[in-house]
């Protein structure tokens, strides 16, 4: 088949005034002396191309005038988004705001997305000042009994700020507008609640001794959570004992998982659905007999050695169950992550809400061997002066806090005078 030659443009604004030729070109023929005839004249094929050249200088002032067209839309999208964006008062280093999935993308939520969020930030805020009234009970002060009061109040005003909200975007009575205004009002108060319950803790927290707090996880969520600044060394054997405290159901969720690279299940504690709580080392499970979801402080060991991968549980000073096989001849790996409260599927991250710890955790203490017996009763009984974990030591210096867990006072004795 001859090759046809196509000369004009192939993109233009002025496809009416262009003249397009076309000419027949045999397989062996000169491809240039065809043009040249095929055009007419020298004249005609110069006056071409300076027409092509010319609506090619067309297509680019026009491309630049939708390139600035495409900043300017940009640029007022990116302040509208800005604008709307939720943002609740933050805590910790690893505070992204209750709108953020921990492992997501920050987005506008919904309304009743938002909504929920503000109910459970109110929830945990109570909750924190229940933890301010029993401290005012045990250390009497007009003043914080004044402040606890006006603090209740306010959170009082709060919910019924928000209830008004369900109620207005419920009958559509909210324009875009006055949501945005009447969210700006609840948000600042929120900012100012949030911060006077921080520094009355803070003030509260300064009279403790360094261990005697613990971890409060009010709501299942994939944000709360605290994180051990420590890693654990390579270990042939452990103890690893807590006081804990849960009514969660089903499942009070992970009270400590440690994750190393190549490895997120290296050392994790987990009640997960209606099973019975587990024991998991590289990934090997052992079931661990446990009843302890009652909404009571228990004490709670359980050791292991890589020998036989032998294993023994202890509930409130007795051991309730034991076993070997569990991961025989794996010692525990270095350089991981140590996260109280969650789950984690990636290394110090990927958490999921439904394997979320819900309840209190106080006194975490690791050790690199077997204690025992007698050693682990006089923990649970307070019969003996405490022993500190030789590996990881329960102290504030030690845990960072992130997404609206608390720290509080607590005294491990004092349930059982």
């Amino acid at each position: 088949l001859p090759l046809l030659l196509l000369l004009g443009p192939a993109l233009g604004q002025g496809l009416g005034q262009t003249r397009f030729v076309c000419t027949s070109v045999p397989l062996d023929g000169d491809v240039c002396a065809a043009s040249a005839l095929g055009t007419g004249s020298a004249e005609e094929l110069k006056g071409t191309v300076l027409q092509l050249r010319e609506t090619v200088l067309q297509q680019k002032e026009t491309i630049m005038n939708q390139k600035e067209t495409i900043r300017e839309l940009t640029a007022k999208l990116g302040r509208c988004e800005s604008q709307s964006v939720l943002e609740l008062p933050g805590e910790g280093k690893g505070r992204k705001g209750f709108a953020k999935n921990t492992m997501g993308d920050l987005s506008r939520p919904p309304a009743a997305e938002t909504l929920s969020q503000l109910g459970q930030t109110l929830q945990s805020l109570k909750t924190r000042l229940e933890n301010l009234e029993q401290f005012s009970r045990m250390n009497s002060s007009s003043q914080t009994n004044n402040l606890k009061d006006i603090l209740q109040n306010k959170i009082d005003d709060l919910e019924k700020q928000v209830l008004s909200r369900v109620n207005s975007l419920e009958e559509g009575k909210l324009s875009p507008r006055n949501e945005s205004e009447e969210r700006g009002k609840i948000e600042s108060t929120l900012t100012s609640l949030h911060q006077r319950i921080s520094d009355l803790e803070k003030g509260q927290k300064d009279n403790r001794p360094p261990d005697r707090f613990q971890l409060t996880f009010p709501l299942r969520t994939n944000y709360m959570y605290a994180k051990v600044k420590k890693s654990l060394p390579e270990m042939y054997a452990f103890t690893i004992c807590m006081w804990i405290k849960s009514s969660a159901s089903p499942g009070m969720g992970t009270p400590f998982s440690y994750a190393v690279p190549g490895q997120a299940n290296e050392l994790v504690l987990i009640e997960w659905g209606n099973n019975p709580m587990e024991i998991l080392i590289n990934d090997k499970v052992a079931k661990l007999p446990f009843a302890i979801n009652d909404g009571k402080w228990h004490h709670i060991c359980v050791t292991w050695t890589t020998r036989d991968g032998v294993w023994e549980a202890y509930q409130d000073g007795t051991q309730t169950g034991n076993g070997e096989n569990l991961a025989p001849y794996h010692p525990i790996k270095p350089q991981g992550v140590l996260v109280l409260g969650q789950e984690q599927d990636t290394l110090g991250g990927g958490f999921d809400a439904t394997q979320a710890f819900v309840g209190e955790l106080a006194h975490f203490n690791v050790w690199d061997r077997k204690l025992s017996p007698g050693e682990v009763y006089g923990l649970a009984t307070c019969s003996s002066k405490a022993l500190a974990g030789n590996v990881i030591a329960w102290a504030e210096a030690n845990i960072d806090i992130y997404g609206g867990a608390t720290k509080w006072t607590f005294e491990a004795c004092r349930q059982l005078n």
